[in-house]
């Protein structure tokens, strides 16, 4: 059973910046392509950005993050991170990291939640104007 541990939320100034973590334990974390999802408080939950298992392929909702979020992996130590920048108060919302078992090869990513088969729990990002 793959568990997923969030870590690295709280509370920033607008244009200020968080770097959030995910854990992996369990599973073969290597193996997985992994993303990370939003949700605001009355919103549907909303794809962030998403990484390959390799690491070779990134990608981004671009509407929403426009270069200003960076999702990064080590496999030696089973962790996925998001580094944000330039925060805006819209970007407030809950964040969970999610991980795809999908074979797909090494540049897979998706954007679909469907595709992504573990979840964690969600740390929280307020950011204050």
């Amino acid at each position: 059973q793959v568990q997923l541990v969030e870590s690295g939320g709280g509370l920033v100034q607008a244009g200020g910046s968080l770097r959030l973590s995910c854990a992996a334990s369990g599973g073969t974390f290597s193996r997985y392509a992994m993303g990370w999802f939003r949700q605001a408080p009355g919103k549907e939950r909303e794809f962030v950005a998403a990484i390959s298992w390799s690491g070779r392929s990134t990608y981004y909702a671009v509407d929403l993050v426009k270069g200003r979020f960076i999702i990064s992996r080590d496999n030696a130590k089973n962790g996925v991170y998001l580094q944000m920048n330039s925060l805006k108060p819209e970007d407030a919302a809950v964040y969970y990291c999610a991980g795809s078992e999908y074979d797909k090869g090494s540049y897979y990513t998706t954007a679909n939640a469907y595709e992504y088969n573990f979840w964690g729990q969600g740390t929280q990002v307020t950011v204050s104007s």
